[in-house]
């Protein structure tokens, strides 16, 4: 196995390498998922490095060595048990592919994950805006002043995917759910194929990875996308590895939910972020079920009633009073003056009737 550096942990591990070459010295079957976004062919440009994925001069050269990678994980992923990749469908230009459209790059991995024997097993549509789309891309699908040239140059924006492959055998250790910590109100969201509500911003600081050579700029994975993941198809303490660890989103999130990490990171500027970021990780407060992974934060600033109607728009039904009390603790505004006094006034009139 090369690696160029490392730090292990009870926790987590980050290896400073190539992926495939740190994953060859893993042992077979000893992960139990994995997650990571892929570098998205020639999408982006990562690093300088002839061993980045995003220098492939083509999507042939790309695929070919996306397939050592899909080889290795087959080997390291426990039977029964699962990876998911997030991807979007590429567009195309005129200058670089002669044409302006969309290729299916979603479609081309599913593809080398099939072939490699891993069964397709699901996959989520992430809504992303095309009017930010728009103005970060200037795609020209997108513009409205197509529109008024030709609309058959027009088109839709281009959604995420966070796509789930299987590896073939018996799961021995089963991730199993009960109605409290994973209630039918949520699996309800979970099992949307479209989640409308993933905050593209809602990604790990990133500016510090920054290198004078960057081309182009890092795209970290949604931490609530990691989250979801992570709570639905593994147990605490399960290993959760990510080949393209970038700056650590995927291991940070791994150490707060109670997962041990495992990340592998080829450019040293994002490696040495990635760490920091796992640090952090073991310092800040655990995310304990799926209700405190979305609400830890926003809870907060609000009033006990506040949280009572977030809630339900959220959730389609009110909070049990188990939660309330626990929440309760936390709420740092107090309710206001007039909502109390209608209250007392309210008790006074039915007290009359």
């Amino acid at each position: 196995m090369q690696v160029f550096n490392q730090i292990i942990t009870d926790l987590w591990a980050m290896y400073h390498g190539d992926c495939i070459d740190v994953l060859k010295g893993i042992p077979d079957n000893s992960i139990h998922y994995s997650i990571f976004s892929p570098p998205f062919a020639s999408l982006y440009t990562y690093s300088n490095s002839e061993r980045d994925m995003g220098n492939c001069k083509n999507h042939g050269e790309f695929y070919e060595n996306m397939r050592f990678l899909v080889k290795e994980l087959y080997r390291v992923i426990m039977p029964g048990r699962l990876i998911s990749f997030h991807c979007m469908n590429l567009p195309t230009s005129k200058e670089r592919d002669g044409v302006i459209g969309i290729t299916d790059f979603r479609g081309k991995l599913i593809q080398l994950f099939s072939e490699a024997g891993w069964i397709y097993h699901s996959e989520v549509c992430i809504w992303k805006d095309p009017v930010v789309a728009m103005q970060r891309t200037k795609a020209l699908g997108l513009l409205h002043k197509q529109l008024k040239k030709d609309s058959c140059m027009s088109r839709q924006g281009i959604p995420d995917f966070l796509v789930t492959m299987r590896k073939p055998g018996e799961n021995l250790e089963r991730v199993i759910h009960t109605n409290e910590s994973f209630p039918v109100s949520m699996w309800q969201k979970y099992a949307s194929p479209i989640w409308t509500d993933i905050k593209m911003g809602d990604t790990l600081q990133r500016k510090s990875a920054r290198a004078e050579k960057d081309e182009r700029h890092i795209c970290p994975l949604q931490l609530e996308v990691i989250k979801r993941a992570i709570e639905l198809w593994t147990n605490p303490k399960d290993i959760v590895l990510s080949p393209f660890a970038g700056i650590g989103s995927e291991v940070y999130t791994a150490i707060r939910m109670g997962r041990r990490g495992l990340g592998i990171e080829l450019k040293e500027s994002y490696y040495q972020q990635a760490i920091l970021n796992c640090q952090n990780a073991e310092s800040e407060p655990k995310i304990q079920d799926l209700q405190e992974c979305e609400i830890e934060e926003e809870v907060l600033s609000m009033t006990k009633q506040e949280y009572k109607d977030w809630y339900f728009e959220k959730y389609r039904e009110y909070p049990t009073e188990r939660l309330i009390e626990k929440m309760e603790k936390q709420f740092t505004k107090e309710e206001p003056k007039e909502l109390e006094k209608a209250e007392e006034e309210e008790e006074d009139l039915s007290f009359l009737d």
